[in-house]
């Protein structure tokens, strides 16, 4: 299956984006609100700077103390992103979350921003893909 189908298949395919200026306190905020587990950070709003996902907050506060969440969104987000195009393979991308033990990936096309994946969608995705092969391998052997 390829990331394009996935993005399909998403309920919310809106990436939010928020500004590198931003707060911590104020990042964490939204990503309450919105029940999400990541951020992109984007000064442009279409071409990704970075990444700061909930699990970055929590490091950060249980190594310095809530002071962090007065610090900008830039300070710490990964800047070193792993992205994946629509025509990647969704076994691929898997592979590539699971060995870099990260949940989100954003997806580009020509260097924009066009969706947000997360390693729950691509398991999924593989798991519908598995389903499809099995029934196919039963019919053939069943002579259906």
């Amino acid at each position: 299956m390829l990331v394009s189908q996935i993005l399909k298949t998403k309920a919310d395919d809106a990436v939010v984006t928020v500004l590198p200026s931003m707060t911590v306190a104020e990042a964490a905020r939204m990503l309450s609100e919105k029940r999400i587990g990541t951020l992109i950070v984007s000064a442009s709003g279409k071409s990704p700077d970075g990444i700061l996902s909930e699990r970055d907050i929590v490091r950060e506060l249980g190594r310095s103390g809530s002071g962090c969440l007065d610090q900008t969104v830039e300070a710490l987000m990964t800047r070193k992103l792993v992205t994946c195009t629509k025509s990647d393979r969704s076994d691929a991308v898997l592979q590539q979350m699971t060995d870099g033990r990260f949940r989100h990936m954003p997806v580009l096309e020509d260097g924009v921003l066009v969706g947000l994946i997360s390693l729950g969608d691509v398991v999924k995705a593989r798991l519908m893909e598995l389903s499809m092969e099995k029934e196919a391998l039963e019919g053939m052997i069943m002579g259906h």
